[in-house]
């Protein structure tokens, strides 16, 4: 079945259902939008279906910072009111307020 309607938007804090990180949403493909290789790559048995939306995060752990791609069927919204301290946030986001980070828009 596919299902094509984000429950996360631009800017939105979600967390992994299963790892410990957490991060903020900057793209969501309506399916599954990555390489064969990078799908294959995920154990089987915890493989998630393709046809949903997979978000692309400015994510962090206690490690590092980096960028992920999650299902959305591995996603729950982060209600901790806690910013995400990734580097590249400023880039794409204004301010941390109510939970989330609104867009920045630049003029060139």
């Amino acid at each position: 079945m596919l299902k094509t309607r984000a429950r996360y938007h631009l800017g939105q804090v979600v967390r992994h259902r299963k790892y410990p990180f957490r991060g903020v949403v900057f793209d969501v493909d309506p399916e599954f939008s990555n390489t064969d290789e990078w799908y294959e790559a995920i154990p089987e048995d915890i493989r998630p279906e393709k046809g949903q939306p997979f978000y692309h995060l400015l994510a962090e752990n206690d490690q590092s910072f980096y960028v992920a791609y999650v299902s959305e069927q591995n996603l729950i919204a982060d209600y901790s009111g806690e910013p995400v301290e990734h580097p590249d946030i400023g880039d794409l986001f204004g301010p941390f307020e109510d939970g989330a980070y609104p867009l920045h828009f630049q003029l060139n």
